[in-house]
């Protein structure tokens, strides 16, 4: 006659190892809700003596859900003696495709755009946030891959762009206007990458990732209008 074996000495004795063995991790995942979050884009630059308090003014919207914040940091203050950094030829581009889209005279430091548009009084101002949005995003990473799916209405061109953020950087600025100074920076965009337009309906993108440092990393997606101005709906992966 056979007895069975007890659950917990089946798992000492090996029997039943399929069940013991732990589950793999679940991917990272995110979907959007319904109200997108306000997206709050500085342009700012280590070599420019105005952009410090902004800087410090966009570190506290930090765990904020309903705001995404993102500093994107342009190269044109590098030629005053020192280069910042997380400047390159893609951020500062960023700023001039939101200058053409706007028939704007000029690019400035430090700027604040909300939900697309140039943004003065940014000290005091409120940060609404869009209507309802009838795009959806989801976001699953799974390793160093990160996988978008928007879903907008079928005759709705769309765009986007990603940006992969980074808190908690200080930089010793030794040269230019800056300098002797030392900086606090969050919401670093340390990799922006737009996606050109396509057509409406359901469309899947992917982002491989570059190795992490050591700092704070999340990854953002950004779905905007055809000229990649206006944003329509955003998720960020905070794993």
């Amino acid at each position: 006659m056979t007895h069975p074996i007890p659950l917990t000495l089946g798992l000492m004795l090996g029997i039943g190892a399929a069940s013991a063995q732990p589950a793999p991790p679940s991917a990272c995942r995110a979907t959007s809700s319904a109200q997108p979050p306000a997206v709050v884009e500085l342009y700012t630059s280590e070599g420019c003596s105005s952009c410090p308090p902004a800087d410090r003014w966009l570190s506290t919207l930090k765990g904020r859900p309903e705001v995404l914040a993102l500093a994107f940091h342009v190269n044109y203050w590098d030629r005053l003696g020192w280069p910042d950094r997380f400047a390159n030829a893609a951020t500062t581009e960023r700023q001039h495709q939101l200058q053409r889209a706007s028939g704007a005279p000029y690019v400035y430091t430090p700027q604040v755009v909300l939900n697309g548009r140039d943004l003065r009084g940014w000290r005091a101002a409120a940060l609404p946030r869009l209507a309802a949005s009838p795009v959806s995003l989801a976001l699953v990473r799974d390793g160093a891959r990160v996988r978008a799916t928007v879903t907008g209405p079928a005759s709705q061109r769309l765009a986007g762009y990603w940006a992969v953020l980074e808190d908690g950087h200080v930089s010793r600025v030794k040269a230019g206007e800056n300098a002797g100074e030392t900086l606090a920076h969050d919401h670093v965009v340390t990799l922006y990458r737009p996606v050109p337009a396509w057509g409406g309906g359901t469309h899947e993108l992917s982002l491989d990732l570059p190795p992490a440092g050591t700092a704070a990393r999340r990854v953002a997606f950004v779905v905007t209008d055809p000229l990649g101005a206006t944003p329509l709906q955003a998720l960020v992966l905070g794993c």
